[in-house]
C-alpha cells in the first residue's frame, strides 16, 4: 500500500479534528476558542479533499461527504459566533473609574 497525497491530506484532517478535541476534553481550549474552531474547520476541510482525492463515485461517499460538510457549517457557525462575541467585547465600554 502506498499513500497518495490525498491520504496525507486526510490524516492531518483527522489529526486536527482529533488534537482539537483532545485538547478541549484536557481543558487546554475552550470550546468558543478561535483555535478550536479553525483545528475543526480545516480538519473537516482537509478530510473532505481526501474523500474526493481518488476521485470516488459520490453515491460511494455520501455519508462521509455529509458528515465533513455538517462539521464544516458548523464551524463556520461557531466561528461567526465567536468573532461576533469579541467585536462585542471590544465595543462595550471599560469600566475604568472615569470622572464622575
Amino acid at each position: 500500500m502506498s499513500l497518495q497525497w490525498y491520504d496525507f491530506v486526510g490524516l492531518a484532517g483527522v489529526g486536527f479534528v482529533l488534537v482539537s478535541f483532545f485538547l478541549l476534553q484536557a481543558g487546554k481550549l475552550q470550546g468558543d476558542a478561535l483555535g478550536y474552531q479553525l483545528a475543526n474547520l480545516f480538519g473537516a476541510v482537509f478530510i473532505l479533499v481526501s474523500i474526493f482525492g481518488p476521485g470516488p463515485d459520490f453515491r460511494d461517499v455520501i455519508s462521509t461527504t455529509i458528515m465533513q460538510l455538517a462539521w464544516i457549517a458548523i464551524s463556520l457557525y461557531g466561528l461567526w459566533r465567536g468573532l461576533k462575541a469579541r467585536a462585542a467585547r471590544f465595543r462595550r465600554p471599560r469600566d475604568g473609574g472615569g470622572s464622575s
